[in-house]
């Protein structure tokens, strides 16, 4: 890769993290996951991200705890050594919104619960009735896009 290419990605990695954090998540967890997304393998040492972002081994540590909290990442040990790569899952985003979910199923049941608690004669009652008719929705709605991706994909994998 030349310089100007190396330039280049890491513009990519450095705006891609931009909007990743304007979005919510941790900069340096952006930043670590942007690097992971556009290298050719998917996976990077901990020396690796270091280099390629300029930070601190400690701040490389702590974007991949949190990435591998919300699981985003995984560790794997380099066969006969002690170093670990870390490397994105397979189908990250469908894995990702897979697990979203499971999150929004949670809200749902606990929300019904407050709703049901709150009253549905009073505002919050229904304020929180109406919360988790919307998630329920959601739910329902990811599930048929999630399906249209996999045959999506399917259909451009048979094509190439």
């Amino acid at each position: 890769m030349t310089r100007s290419d190396e330039e280049a990605v890491s513009r990519f990695v450095e705006r891609f993290a931009a909007e990743m954090t304007e979005a919510g998540m941790q900069r340096m967890a952006s930043r670590v996951f942007a690097a992971l997304l556009a290298s050719e393998t998917a996976s990077l040492t901990s020396a690796e991200l270091a280099e390629q972002l300029r930070i601190s081994p400690a701040a490389v540590s702590g974007a991949v705890r949190y990435l591998t909290h919300v699981g985003m990442v995984a560790r794997e040990r380099e066969p006969g050594t002690r170093r670990e790569r870390y490397v994105l899952h397979n189908e990250i985003w469908y894995e990702t919104f897979t697990r979203r979910d499971q999150i929004l199923t949670r809200w749902e049941k606990v929300l019904r619960d407050g709703a049901d608690t709150l009253g549905p004669d009073t505002a919050a009652g229904a304020r929180t009735a109406e919360t988790a008719d919307f998630f329920a929705f959601l739910q329902e709605e990811m599930a048929l896009m999630l399906e249209r991706w996999k045959e999506r994909k399917a259909a451009k994998a048979a094509q190439d």
